[in-house]
């Protein structure tokens, strides 16, 4: 009699577990393949995926970030002080700059911000709306007080101001607007080009003076040796 109950329970048992495997499978058949994020996957638009010269798309998309073909109204010396700036308060190293590293950068810069006025500078250029500035949104800092489109009295002023990056004079050549900023960098289509050559020349002159001062030791050690 004992065997006989003990058979039962063991059958019930059983058909319970049967069920729930198969109404496990009917969930996962109704889910579909792709459901599920795979194990260490970033989702999509996260900061760690717009990082190394990324920037997030409305649709969570990636597209490269180049600074000197979106800016170039600035030459090649400014975009390096400005990467240079942002590198230097980016103490996460995550590419981009929180609403904590502005407050350090603008009491370094001698214009500390109220917590409010700090959110009112990233909100100014916060074009992905995630409270912080990527390089990009930092960029535009420069390209609105080259354009005169900052109140003078605002933090995102005082950041370009004491930055001691010169925007006004050799960015835009003195413009009155972003407009004729515009129009007059595009004559100038080939600065670019011509400051790369520039930098090939100088180390192509550097290799050379090397080479010579080579020569120069080699021909000292062989008169020494006579």
């Amino acid at each position: 009699m004992a065997a006989e109950e003990l058979a039962e329970r063991l059958g019930r048992r059983l058909g319970m577990r049967e069920g729930e495997t198969e109404q496990q499978r009917r969930h996962e058949a109704e889910q579909g393949p792709g459901s599920a994020p795979a194990p260490g996957a970033l989702p999509p638009g996260s900061p760690a995926g717009r990082a190394g010269g990324a920037e997030g798309s409305p649709g969570g998309g990636r597209r490269l970030f180049s600074p000197a073909a979106e800016f170039r109204e600035f030459s090649r010396r400014q975009l390096r002080d400005m990467e240079r700036l942002f590198r230097q308060y980016d103490a996460g190293r995550d590419g981009f700059i929180d609403l904590m590293e502005l407050k350090l950068m603008m009491e370094k810069l001698g214009a500390p911000q109220t917590h409010i006025g700090l959110k009112n500078m990233i909100k100014e250029v916060d074009e992905d709306l995630d409270s912080k500035l990527s390089f990009r949104e930092f960029l535009l800092i420069f390209r609105k007080a080259a354009a005169g489109e900052l109140q003078e009295d605002s933090g995102l002023h005082a950041l370009a101001r004491l930055s001691e990056i010169d925007v006004s004079t050799e960015g835009v050549k003195g413009a009155k607007s972003f407009f004729e900023a515009k129009a007059q960098a595009m004559t100038e289509a080939s600065r670019f080009e011509e400051e790369i050559r520039a930098e090939q020349e100088e180390k192509k002159k550097q290799a050379e003076e090397l080479k010579q001062r080579k020569a120069a030791f080699k021909e000292l050690q062989s008169a020494f040796a006579q």
